[in-house]
């Protein structure tokens, strides 16, 4: 998740570890708990439920509800230890690269669904070093269709 001003708002991000893939949720009024929480399992239901295995988060307030999100997506949750951004590389990584798109002090609430769309599929059709230059998207439709 990236905050905008003051923590006032926020857009959660949701990076798939081998591809590099981002999903980008718009967390339009709060980033409570419950809006999270609904946001997220909304979100990860346009995933493969092969690929929807775990989901790693760090020890903010707002996945509270983690066990609701567990229930409705069989997401195994696993929390980071404090002030470790070390355990969750992938992520600190895309939430840098979302951050371009979106300066921490702006108001993140401005932004519609369909800005957020078109930020998610730039990151995702931009080549990667890591991938050998190909795309997220590109990584990830070739992980949607393996071992069917």
């Amino acid at each position: 998740m990236i905050t905008g001003g003051a923590n006032r708002s926020a857009i959660g991000t949701l990076v798939e570890r081998t591809s590099g893939y981002t999903v980008l949720v718009r967390l339009p009024q709060h980033h409570t708990a419950a809006a999270t929480g609904g946001a997220v399992t909304e979100a990860m239901a346009a995933v493969p439920s092969r690929l929807r295995r775990t989901l790693t988060w760090d020890q903010g307030k707002e996945m509270a509800n983690h066990d609701q999100i567990t229930a409705a997506t069989g997401l195994a949750m696993y929390f980071c230890g404090p002030h470790s951004p070390w355990q969750r590389g992938t992520k600190e990584n895309g939430n840098g690269l979302v951050s371009q798109y979106f300066p921490k002090s702006t108001d993140l609430r401005r932004h519609s669904a369909p800005d957020l769309a078109a930020v998610q599929n730039h990151l995702n059709n931009r080549p990667r070093k890591s991938l050998s230059w190909t795309s997220p998207a590109t990584q990830f439709t070739v992980l949607k269709s393996a071992d069917r």
